[in-house]
């Protein structure tokens, strides 16, 4: 890292969190502000949750709060934590406190409140974290949080064994600063990290969700399957089937997880690093089935016959098990579904993988029309290079994609320039199955190109379309 971490903070805490240190300190009690707040003030970024630590027992908090007039949750009393509104922003509030043994690697099975900030900061998980601020005290790092943002590494507070054995998650945790930070690990910090890193079995699969989508949603989960193959897979065990699968494929250089990554890179490249969600998910998964689809002929060649079905099946239930959102799931699934689909530059290719799509999605069809673009150029050049160049071809499919979205949207049968009552009155037919069928078979024959949408060439085609419906 060439950026200088300054010795200490330049700008002060927000107001919300100058009210509740004046508050309590107020009231006779010692607070700090603690956290990611410290940590990004440090870098010079915007962080918008503050949280402070407090020499107040819980209930003293909200006491000398609410004694001030503002408005407090009790949301983690158990484990010392008042939340106080100021303003409408929220300032978690917790005492200082130090925890017992973690039996199940989440939950300590003890919270002791103490008197020291130093001790609280002990207990926490990663140096950068572990940084305390006042306005007029100043920074208190004690294990060297501001050296370790300026070096760029992720390092654990105190024995990283301990730390990760106290809760698995932080495995994912140092991965996600990690890639969201373009940090490094720490030596002892990395070998504690993959030693402990089964340890994510026994961890709840939500929580495991949340911090992969804040891996992935980086932009550097390219990075994080190369360099912390072990905790990936660990949190994926699909991943582990790709690891060092050997394609058997003159048009690959790379195993399936190396060119997993190498496609999660090349996303990135070609969004200029602002890559959808849905495609950032679904480059990562986007060959999850090829183990399973695996084949050899009898010249030796690998091949993956029905990998992209399989994979989003699979892509499906690993996203549903993380407990992603319904929308995110189905636009990448289909996304995973279509990235060997044929798209040329036809009119007639174009419409239909945008038919395909929008039954996939509706109303979403166009949008993942282009990151079906994008995920097919990063497949390209993650390959032989060869093959690379069928990236720059696509480009002529972009233009067309662009050109049919310009003449109105041919997706659905309600987009037809014709509806059910004209087929109705063109053939004296009651409302019913055959009229849909007619219309279905018009939209085909207008996504085919076989006729324009319009009214007088729709009629006009009609009695041809109903015969094929009644033979």
């Amino acid at each position: 890292m060439t950026k200088p971490i300054p010795q200490s903070i330049t700008c002060e805490p927000p107001s919300h969190a100058l009210r509740v240190l004046e508050v309590l300190e107020g009231a006779g009690f010692e607070a700090w502000v603690v956290g990611g707040w410290v940590r990004d003030a440090l870098m010079g970024e915007p962080s918008h949750d503050v949280d402070v630590t407090t020499s107040a027992l819980w209930q003293q908090s909200a006491a000398a709060l609410r004694a001030a007039g503002l408005v407090v949750h009790e949301t983690g009393a158990a484990h010392g934590t008042v939340t106080a509104v100021v303003g409408g922003s929220p300032v978690e509030v917790t005492t200082y406190r130090v925890e017992g043994a973690y039996s199940d690697h989440r939950h300590p099975d003890e919270v002791r409140f103490v008197g020291s900030v130093l001790d609280d900061l002990s207990r926490r998980d990663f140096t950068i974290n572990a940084i305390a601020y006042h306005p007029a005290r100043g920074l208190l790092d004690p294990f060297g949080g501001r050296r370790d943002l300026e070096a760029g590494l992720i390092r654990a507070v105190g024995d990283p064994a301990q730390r990760f054995e106290e809760d698995a998650l932080r495995v994912l945790r140092a991965v996600r600063f990690a890639c969201r930070m373009g940090f490094a690990m720490e030596g002892a910090t990395h070998r504690a990290l993959r030693d402990a890193a089964s340890g994510l079995a026994g961890i709840a699969r939500e929580r495991i969700g949340q911090e992969l989508d804040g891996i992935v949603t980086s932009g550097r989960v390219g990075w994080a399957l190369l360099h912390e193959t072990d905790a990936m897979c660990a949190a994926i065990p699909e991943l582990s089937a790709m690891r060092g699968f050997d394609q058997r494929s003159p048009y690959h250089a790379f195993d399936v997880l190396e060119h997993t990554a190498h496609v999660c890179n090349a996303c990135e490249a070609f969004t200029a690093g602002v890559a959808p969600r849905e495609l950032r998910w679904a480059a990562l998964l986007h060959d999850v089935g090829k183990p399973a689809t695996f084949t050899i002929d009898e010249a030796g060649r690998g091949h993956f016959y029905g990998h992209p079905a399989e994979g989003a099946l699979i892509a499906e239930r690993v996203m549903r098990r993380l407990g992603l959102p319904t929308a995110l799931v189905r636009a990448a699934c289909a996304l995973v579904r279509y990235h060997d689909h044929v798209m040329t530059s036809t009119q007639r290719s174009v419409r239909r993988t945008l038919v395909l799509l929008d039954r996939a999605c509706p109303g979403r069809a166009y949008r993942l029309a282009h990151q079906l673009l994008d995920l097919k150029r990063a497949d390209a050049v993650s390959k032989v290079w060869k093959v690379a160049g069928y990236a720059v071809e696509l480009d002529e499919v972009d233009r067309a994609l662009r050109r049919e979205r310009g003449r109105g949207r041919i997706l659905r049968a309600g987009d037809l320039a014709v509806d059910g009552a004209d087929i109705m009155r063109q053939f004296g037919m009651t409302p019913g199955p055959a009229v849909g069928e007619v219309l279905s078979a018009l939209l085909d024959a207008v996504v085919n190109a076989e006729v324009e949408n319009t009214r007088e060439a729709l009629l006009a085609m009609a009695p041809l379309a109903a015969g094929t419906q009644a033979d």
